[in-house]
């Protein structure tokens, strides 16, 4: 045991044993305020310019339109402003076009749907078939039962000639 204890006390505290991740990021931070610290004694002198130069926007001067350019320039504004009266017309145009496709096709499901419940009771089930015949199959069957001619119980005649019966025959 006097030797696990004496291996405990040699180790290092476990702050000083962990690797210091926070090093290169102090060296950046210092790097870096180094770096500003420097830059604002060289151009520190010259600050008032720089404030100056940025502060005041430059103006152009225009040179005074002639009466045609004055002209060409209404008749573009008039133009632009025809070709957004048309543009509305044209947007307005196409949206009723589309609500009117929209009603078209809200309809056609509609109708869909009554075709597909119309067609669904006649292929899912067939009616009940009634276990009596129908009246009519019993009328046919007998006019077809009587309408036949028997059938002759003795020599039929081929030719119409007239037949002996047996007892002639004796």
């Amino acid at each position: 045991m006097d030797v696990i204890d004496q291996t405990n006390g040699s180790e290092l505290p476990a702050v000083l044993r962990k690797s210091s991740r926070r090093l290169p990021w102090v060296f950046g931070l210092v790097a870096i305020l180094t770096g500003l610290w420097v830059g604002g004694a060289r151009y520190w002198p010259h600050i008032d310019t720089f404030l100056e130069a940025s502060g005041t926007p430059e103006t152009v001067s225009i040179p005074a339109l002639s009466s045609e350019d004055k002209a060409i320039l209404s008749e573009i504004q008039l133009r632009q402003q025809e070709a957004g009266e048309e543009l509305a017309a044209l947007n307005r145009n196409i949206n009723a076009q589309q609500a009117d496709l929209q009603r078209m096709l809200d309809q056609i499901a509609v109708l869909t749907s009554r075709i597909d419940a119309l067609q669904s009771p006649a292929t899912a089930a067939p009616p009940p078939a009634d276990p009596r015949p129908p009246a009519t199959h019993a009328a046919s069957k007998a006019i077809t039962r009587a309408s036949r001619p028997s059938k002759p119980e003795g020599p039929v005649s081929v030719g119409g000639a007239p037949l002996a019966s047996e007892v002639d025959r004796r």
